[in-house]
Order: structure tokens, then C-alpha cells, then sequence
């Protein structure tokens, strides 16, 4: 039988022909793809600015820069997270805190945070930032949480790296009415892909230039921005520390194609997953609870089955050759978090979601004799 991942990208020949009209034209960085690209985005979600990096990753970074975190700084994040929602506080040298997640959502409570803040106040301690998670592509009641950011003062960064294709109440992830600042994966096992890629998306002009001075060195050769009249038309000035996070007119290019079928792609996840839904009815696991203000992008479909046989469970399918996988160890138990003076919880939502979680595979070429596969195999592994 043939190997089901968990995740995978679809490239088509519309897909190959846009990347090699680009190889075959005069620019393979720093032309006008990427512009296009960002404007496709920007469009579709409602957003004023779109810039395009080489990762989700460094597009929290150059969000955290222009957001002016730094030293001294804190900023809270959901523990049931990739790496680099948190890591991204690092580099700019400022601290880590994390805020235990909703038992049903998995995304950051918004009760726990309250509480946290409150508390943080009383201690002279509260974040700069906070950057609420949309796990598996299912926003954070993102409201409430805006809410807290205009009593609290900290700025938010939407880590919409799942959610991109999304909507929350009625209107799409990225638009940014509840944000600063809102980032999207392109990474080949999310929704769309760039091959390696990502996006931050804001509606102030300033940030967008922030941004886009510290994922280009900090260069720039706009004469406004100079400190001097430029000597000649070759004249450029770094202005800022900035880092080399651009994205290709080649992954461009595969986005900018890809961006055509996000919509029919987001459609297909809801397919499968109502397909799950109704065929694992009735089995001894937690299916995925979705907020009726949501419209999940649907990147995961998370199940939760007893901890004591989670690991069984999980042998079972990958036994059968199905990529199973978990989404995503606590950051806060990671080594590098667990070092003197770093914040250890307890999160004991985040933990107990932790030792039950699958991620059952979900992209949008999923066919129904390989689901069925997959049902069958966790049929048998639960009840057998």
C-alpha cells in the first residue's frame, strides 16, 4: 500500500508553467512577481500592506522588529505551537511567557489570559506583544482578545501560519481588524505553498515599512527615507538592522498560482473533514470542535484519544504507513525553555491536550479509499 502523509502539497501544471515562465524571464529575485503576489493576498483578505518572506518565521520576526520589541520586553504566546511563534521573542532579545489553551478550541484561552493579565499588572509585568495562535487554521476569538490589548496595552501579531484561506466572523483571517500585524505560512504542507515562504499582513503604513526595511538588510533607496540626498541613482542607504528574508520571484511565482485554487483547496479540507467527522462517529476519540464564529482554513484535523493509549494508537497507524503525526510538543517543556529563569507553566490544558493529540492526515488530494484507510486502521487500533 502506498504511503498516506499527514500532509502534502498538490503542484499542478499551471503551478510548473508559472515557475518556469519566470526562469525563462530577465529576474529571479526582486522583480515583479513578488509585488503581485503580495497584492493577491492583500486583496483577498482585506488588508492594506502584504509583504512576502522566505518564511513564516522570519515574517514574526520583522513583525516582533517593527512592533519594537526588544530587551526587557515579554511576549505571550499559546504552548501548543510551533517553535518559532515563540522563538521569533528571542531574537530580539526580549522574554517568553505563555498562556494555557481552551480545551475545546486548542487555540489560546481567552479566560486564562484575562486572569494572566490581570495578575501581570499587579506585578508590573505585562506583554508587549501577544501572539494568539490559530491552531489547525481555526481563528482565536480574536475580538475578546483586542479587547484585552486596548485595556492592557499590548499590540497583537496574528500567528495565522494554519488559517490563511480562513474566516472570522464572516470576514477572512487577515484582514487584520483585531491585530497589528498577521502572519501566513506557505510552508508544502500548509493550505497553499511557496515551496518555503510566508507573509505578514497589517493596514498601517508604518509597519509596512518597518517590515520591509528589516527583511532587506534595513536598505533602502527611497530618498525620503535617507538621511542625506542620494549622490546618483546607484545610491543606497542602510537605515536599519535588517536581515536577508526575501522571497524569489520563483516562489512567488508557485504562491501567486497557487493563491488561484486557495478557496476551492479551504472547500476540499471542509469535505474531508465532515467525511471524518461522520465515519468516526460513535468511536471511543474527540473529534475537532469548531467555533461558530469560525471558518476553519482546516490545515489539521486533530483528534484526541486516551493518554495511556495515545502512543499504541499512534504505532498502530504508522505501522499501516500512515503519517500520523502530533501537532505540537508544549514549548514550554522544550529544552531550551526549560533552561534557570525561563517560564515553565503549568499549562495543564496545553499538557493534557498534548499526551492525546493525532493529527489524522488532511490535504486537499486526500481520496476517499485512502481516509477510509485511515478510519479503518483507527477503528481497529481503538476497539481491537
Amino acid at each position: 500500500m502506498s504511503h498516506i502523509p499527514y500532509g502534502r502539497q498538490e503542484v499542478t501544471d499551471e503551478d510548473i508553467a508559472a515557475v518556469t515562465a519566470v526562469l525563462r524571464s530577465d529576474w529571479l529575485t526582486q522583480g515583479p512577481v513578488v509585488p503581485r503576489f503580495e497584492r493577491a493576498l492583500a486583496d483577498d483578505c482585506g488588508a492594506a500592506h502584504a509583504l512576502a518572506v522566505n518564511s513564516a518565521t522570519s515574517a514574526l520576526h520583522i513583525a516582533c522588529m517593527a512592533l519594537g520589541l526588544g530587551p526587557g520586553d515579554w511576549l505571550w504566546t499559546s504552548p501548543i505551537t510551533f517553535l518559532a511563534s515563540a522563538n521569533c521573542a528571542l531574537y530580539c532579545g526580549a522574554q517568553v511567557d505563555f498562556v494555557d489553551i481552551d480545551p475545546r478550541s486548542y487555540n489560546l484561552s481567552v479566560s486564562a489570559l484575562s486572569a494572566k493579565l490581570a495578575q501581570a499588572r499587579v506585578a508590573g509585568r505585562l506583554p508587549k506583544i501577544v501572539v494568539p495562535v490559530h491552531l489547525a487554521g481555526q481563528s482565536c476569538e480574536m475580538e475578546a482578545i483586542h479587547a484585552l490589548g486596548r485595556e492592557y496595552g499590548f499590540r497583537i501579531i496574528e500567528d495565522a501560519s494554519h488559517a490563511v484561506g480562513g474566516r472570522y466572523q464572516g470576514r477572512p483571517v487577515g484582514d487584520c481588524r483585531y491585530s497589528d500585524i498577521t502572519v501566513f505560512s506557505f510552508h508544502p504542507v500548509k493550505i497553499i505553498t511557496s515551496a518555503e515562504g510566508g507573509m505578514a499582513l497589517t493596514n498601517d503604513a508604518q509597519l509596512a515599512e518597518r517590515m520591509a526595511l528589516a527583511r532587506s538588510h534595513g536598505m533602502t533607496r527611497d530618498a525620503a527615507l535617507m538621511n542625506r540626498a542620494p549622490d546618483g541613482p546607484w545610491y543606497y542607504e542602510q537605515v536599519a538592522l535588517g536581515y536577508n528574508y526575501r522571497l524569489t520571484e520563483l516562489q512567488a511565482a508557485l504562491g501567486l498560482s497557487q493563491a488561484g485554487r486557495l478557496h476551492a483547496y479551504v472547500a476540499r479540507r471542509h469535505e474531508i473533514a465532515q467525511r471524518y467527522d461522520a465515519l468516526l462517529e460513535g468511536l471511543p476519540l474527540t473529534r475537532p470542535w469548531q467555533h461558530p464564529d469560525s471558518y476553519s482554513g482546516l490545515h489539521l484535523y486533530i483528534v484526541r484519544v486516551a493518554a495511556e493509549r495515545r502512543h499504541a494508537i499512534f504505532e498502530a497507524l504508522r505501522a499501516a504507513d500512515i503519517g500520523v503525526n502530533v501537532h505540537y510538543i508544549p514549548v514550554h517543556t522544550q529544552p531550551h525553555y526549560q533552561q534557570p529563569g525561563q517560564v515553565r507553566g503549568p499549562f495543564p490544558e496545553a499538557e493534557r491536550y498534548y499526551a492525546e493529540a493525532i493529527s489524522l492526515p488532511m490535504y486537499a488530494t486526500l481520496g476517499k479509499d485512502q481516509q477510509d484507510r485511515v478510519v479503518a486502521v483507527l477503528r481497529q487500533a481503538l476497539l481491537g
